[in-house]
This record gives C-alpha cells, sequence and structure tokens, in this order.
C-alpha cells in the first residue's frame, strides 16, 4: 500500500510539472497572439473593373486565423481544460478515497481560492487569460461549498454561506480595480445561485436571506461597470422565489395548525422582507436619479411596482395565516403607498420634460393601494372608489408634469375599479345587491365618466411614449367611457333590485332579469340621442355596441327564460332602441352627406 501511494505522488508531481511547462507555453501563445495584431491580413488586389473585393481561399483562412489570434480563443479554451482538469484530479482523489473528504473539500477550496488570486494577479499584468482564471475561481468555489455541504457535509452552514459571499465581495473588488464586468457578474450568480441551492428546499432561511441581500447590492454596483439588466432580473427572481416559498411554507403550516419547523424561524419574517422591500425602492430610486435625462432602464422602473406587490401578498398571507391584525397592516400598506406617491411628486417636480421615472413610483403607489386598502378598511368594494379618485388625481396632474405614462396608468386603474366592481357585483347574492353597494357603484361612474369629459377636454402631452406611439387619438380614453356605464349600470341595477324586493316581498326573478334588459336598451337610447346633438362619433358607436349587447340579451336570455308582461317589456324596449338608433343614424348619413356637398 506504501509503494502505490508513494506511485501516486510520483505521478500527481510529475502532472504538476507539466501543467506548469503547458501554462510556459501558453503564456508564449498570448504573446504571440498579442504580436499578431500589427501584422495586415494580406488581401487580393482589386481590380479596375471589380466593384468589391474578392478573397482567394488562402486570404480566408488567414483572416479566420488573424480573428483567432486576436480574441485569444484558443489561449483561453486551453487554459479552461487544463484548470479543469486540475478540479477533476482533485476530486478523483477524494471520491477514491484516498485523501478524506475534509481534506478533499479543503484542497478544492484552496485551489479555487489560488484561481482567483492568480486572475486577480493576471488584470494586473493585461493578460488575455486573466477572466478564464477568476471565473473558473468563482464558479467552483460555489460549487465546491454547495457538495461539501450538502453530500459530504464536511462544512458547516455558516461558513458555507460565509464562503459564498466573501466569494462574491472578493470578486466585486477585483471588477472595481480592474474596471472590467467579468468577475463580478460570475460571482455574483455563483453566490446567488448556489446560496439557493444549499439544504433546497429547507434551507435557513435568515442566512439565505443574508447571501441574497449581498447578491442585490452587488448587482446595484455591477450596473455602474457595464448596464446588465439580465444580472439583476436573475438576482431578483431568485430572491424573490426563495422568500415567497419562506413565506408559503410559514402561512400554510400555520394555517394547518403545525409548530413551524426551526429554519423557518417565524420572528425574522416580518423584519427581512421589511428590508428587502426597502432596499429595492431605495435602489430603484437611486438608479432613477443617476440615470438622470438617460434613458431609464426596465428594471429600475419595474422594480418598484414588483416589491410592494410580492412584500406585501407573502406578508398579508402569513399575518393572515398567524391570525394578525390584517387592519394594522393595512394601514401600514397605506401609509406606505402616500410614501410611494410622495416620492412620484418629488421626481415629477425636478423640473425634467416628461417626469422620468415618476411613474414608476406612482403605478406602485396606486398598484400597493389597490392591494392593501381592502384590509385596512374591511371592504372590497369600498375600496374602488379611494383608488379611483387616486387615479383621476393623478391623470390630472399628469397634464401639469407633460407625462403620457402617469396618464395611461390612471386609465389601468380605473379599468381595474370598474372590473373589480363586476365582479363583487355581478348575480344577485345578498353580498352582491345589498343597498349599500349603491354608493361605490355611484361613485365609480361618476369619477370615471367624469375623467372621460377630461380626457377629452385635454389631449395627451406630445411627448408622451406610448400615445406618442401607439394611440395619437387617445382613443383609449373610450375605455373609460365603457367602464363609467358599466358602473352606472350596476347602480341602477341595485336600485331596481332593492325597489322589487320592498314593492314585492320576494324578488320576482323574470321581472329583475327583463329590466335589466330594458336598462341597457334606455341607455342606447340615451347614448344616441345625446351623440346626434354633439355629433360625437364615439357616443355613436358607444350607443351602437349597447345596443347588440341590449339585444343580445333579449333575445338569447329573456325570451329563453322569461314569461309574461315583464318579457313584452324587455322585447318593446329594444324594439325602441332599434327604431330610435334607425332614425337618428338616417338623419345623421343626411347631413353628413349635405356637409360634404357643401
Amino acid at each position: 500500500m506504501e509503494i502505490t501511494k508513494h506511485t501516486l505522488e510520483e505521478q500527481v508531481e510529475e502532472l504538476a510539472a507539466r501543467v506548469q511547462r503547458l501554462e510556459f507555453q501558453l503564456e508564449q501563445i498570448a504573446q504571440q497572439a498579442e504580436s499578431s495584431r500589427l501584422i495586415t491580413p494580406h488581401r487580393v488586389v482589386k481590380t479596375a473593373l471589380e466593384d468589391e473585393p474578392v478573397l482567394s481561399e488562402e486570404d480566408v483562412s488567414e483572416e479566420m486565423v488573424s480573428w483567432v489570434g486576436q480574441s485569444s480563443l484558443l489561449p483561453r479554451l486551453a487554459t479552461l481544460c487544463f484548470l479543469l482538469v486540475i478540479a477533476l484530479i482533485l476530486r478523483t482523489l477524494t471520491d477514491s478515497d484516498l485523501v478524506s473528504n475534509f481534506i478533499g473539500s479543503a484542497l478544492g477550496m484552496s485551489y479555487s481560492a489560488a484561481l482567483m488570486i492568480y486572475g486577480w494577479h493576471k488584470y494586473g499584468k493585461g493578460s488575455p487569460l486573466a477572466p478564464i482564471f477568476t471565473a473558473c475561481g468563482a464558479i467552483l468555489m460555489g460549487a465546491i461549498v454547495v457538495e461539501t455541504h450538502t453530500h459530504f457535509q464536511s462544512l458547516s452552514l455558516v461558513p458555507a454561506y460565509l464562503t459564498l459571499m466573501a466569494t462574491g465581495i472578493g470578486m466585486a473588488l477585483i471588477s472595481r480595480q480592474f474596471n472590467t464586468f467579468i468577475p463580478i457578474s460570475v460571482g455574483i450568480l455563483s453566490m446567488c445561485f448556489a446560496g439557493a441551492a444549499i439544504d433546497y428546499p429547507h434551507p435557513y432561511f435568515p442566512y439565505l436571506s443574508l447571501v441574497l441581500f449581498t447578491s442585490n447590492l452587488l448587482g446595484y454596483f455591477a450596473v455602474q461597470l457595464k448596464r446588465c439588466s439580465w444580472l439583476r432580473w436573475s438576482v431578483l427572481f431568485v430572491t424573490m422565489v426563495m422568500l415567497q416559498l419562506w413565506g408559503y411554507r410559514l402561512g400554510s403550516g400555520l394555517r394547518q395548525g403545525e409548530i413551524p419547523a426551526p429554519e423557518l424561524a417565524v420572528s425574522w419574517f416580518l423584519p427581512i422582507m421589511t428590508i428587502f422591500a426597502a432596499t429595492y425602492l431605495i435602489l430603484s430610486l437611486a438608479g432613477i436619479i443617476r440615470s438622470g435625462t438617460e434613458k431609464l432602464s426596465r428594471f429600475d422602473l419595474a422594480l418598484p411596482t414588483l416589491t410592494v406587490l410580492w412584500a406585501f401578498s407573502a406578508v398579508l398571507y402569513v399575518v393572515s395565516a398567524q391570525g394578525g391584525n390584517t387592519h394594522l397592516l393595512g394601514f401600514v400598506g397605506v401609509v406606505t403607498a402616500v410614501g410611494l406617491l410622495a416620492v412620484a411628486f418629488w421626481l415629477a417636480r425636478r423640473g425634467l420634460e416628461g417626469a422620468p421615472g415618476a411613474n414608476a413610483f406612482v403605478f406602485a403607489g396606486v398598484a400597493l393601494l389597490a392591494l392593501i386598502l381592502p384590509a385596512a378598511i374591511g371592504s372590497f368594494v369600498f375600496s374602488l372608489p379611494v383608488v379611483s379618485a387616486v387615479a383621476l388625481f393623478l391623470a390630472m396632474k399628469s397634464r401639469t408634469w407633460g407625462s403620457g405614462a402617469i396618464r395611461g396608468t390612471a386609465y389601468l386603474f380605473h379599468l381595474y375599479c370598474g372590473i373589480g366592481l363586476v365582479f363583487a357585483l355581478f348575480g344577485d347574492s345578498p353580498a352582491a345587491t345589498k343597498g349599500i353597494n349603491i354608493i361605490p357603484a355611484g361613485i365609480l361612474a361618476v369619477a370615471i365618466l367624469s375623467q372621460h369629459q377630461w380626457c377629452r377636454k385635454w389631449p395627451p402631452a406630445t411627448p408622451s411614449g406610448f400615445f406618442a406611439r401607439f394611440d395619437k387619438k387617445d382613443h383609449s380614453a373610450g375605455l373609460l367611457l365603457m367602464t363609467g356605464l358599466v358602473c352606472g349600470f350596476f347602480m341602477i341595477r341595485i336600485i331596481l333590485f332593492q325597489y322589487l324586493v320592498s314593492t314585492a316581498g320576494l324578488l320576482p326573478r323574470d321581472a329583475f332579469h327583463c329590466g335589466q334588459s330594458i336598462i341597457i336598451n334606455l341607455a342606447a337610447i340615451g347614448l344616441i340621442l345625446l351623440a346626434y346633438n354633439r355629433q360625437n362619433k364615439e357616443l355613436r358607436n358607444v350607443a351602437i355596441f349597447i345596443t347588440v349587447i341590449g339585444g343580445t340579451k333579449v333575445f338569447l336570455y329573456d325570451l329563453l327564460g322569461a314569461h309574461g308582461l315583464p318579457l313584452v317589456f324587455s322585447v318593446f324596449s329594444f324594439g325602441m332602441a332599434a327604431a330610435v338608433e334607425s332614425v337618428v343614424l338616417g338623419k345623421w348619413m343626411k347631413s353628413s352627406a349635405v356637409q360634404k356637398d357643401a
């Protein structure tokens, strides 16, 4: 056995000597490649009759050789292979039980650290092989730490996470010193993904959060070297998935009455989520301010909204599962939303054209308000008028700030309010037909229709992004008209329900369903008359569309399910709508023809 070990040690020493000789030869190849940049490749002389240069087979091959030499491709590939060979040798020694797992892990991590240090040394000399050494060292370090902790159990949890953090910070320092992007990008990805892989799906979340937090901070500093949204998106995705997993496991266990496992660390969840949310908002604001008048990163624009929706939804789930005070959390969310809107006001008043970046915090603030306000006041339906009023106010401010993006955001949240009202009040259940629901439905109808009238009075600002590119005539404001009419319909629908119940004692189903058809048809008549009076094509088109809806309801629902006088009045109302529209459209066409002749 001693002879075998002695022979193996001699073989390793001989292999190490060969690797050193190969590294020396690679350095010579790299120097030759650098000197070849000064050589101009031979080209065929262009004749007077030729329009374009023609290269012979020999010239094409010379061009390829010159490109390979200038890019240092072959030396880098060769270096990568030899570095992996040494790592595989160390792994083979460990798997063969020639060295213990602890010693093998120590050798592997020492080898990875040596590669990173040697890469730092090569960066100082301007070697083209420097990125290979640093990248291999960082990737190997992450893989070795995960395997050592997970499979060999020879590295405890805290040293494993600290080693990953030290790797990422070391790579960031190399990038900062030499103003290069590769070390910090590889270091961040290695630290982030290796940290998520340790003990998955049962990591100790507070320690993992520290690694992910460091990754996000380094990602922000990496942007200062190079615009690399993909790197920050990757780290953000891993962070949100892992912390969402933490919240889901914690909340589901609490709902089932289980005692949370130690790695879930219940007392740490809310503080850590708060730290991450605040950090993301600060980083987004810093990125917007740093960009100035330059084009803003999509990551910085989307980060506030993603942060508040992700953080507050996860916290709300855990707090409700824990039996905590959701009203207090809702109040905190409302205060946070107001703070986000205040930040948006500050960004808009910087005096820059179009208020760049303000809409990122406007959207986040209103989205958070829509998410958390029902928890604060205890009613989803009554939260909708508040969101709509805020959207109306922001739409008016968008004209002052010259921001079409904020105007578009107001449109979106008005649509959200209308759709939310439909889902909340659809059907004839007691919750949907309460008389108190007349108030939010009526407020929404007035607010949204007022928004539509304001939009027709004040068109979007000229440099307004979406409107300048896709909707120059602001046709999307027509959706506000439809949404306001829908809200008004639900208000009158509840009034009809309450009237029928109060007079008949029990709800007459036929009268209620046919009464809704009558409301629709009367709305179509009123709109077509108003459109003719104002010569408004938008109102005319909406009236025609509502007539189609009324006819569909009368002939596909009322005729098949209703009887008696309610059905008679329903069919009569549609006939009246069709007759009035026929007369009005005929006069409209005649007046249009007279105007053309004139």
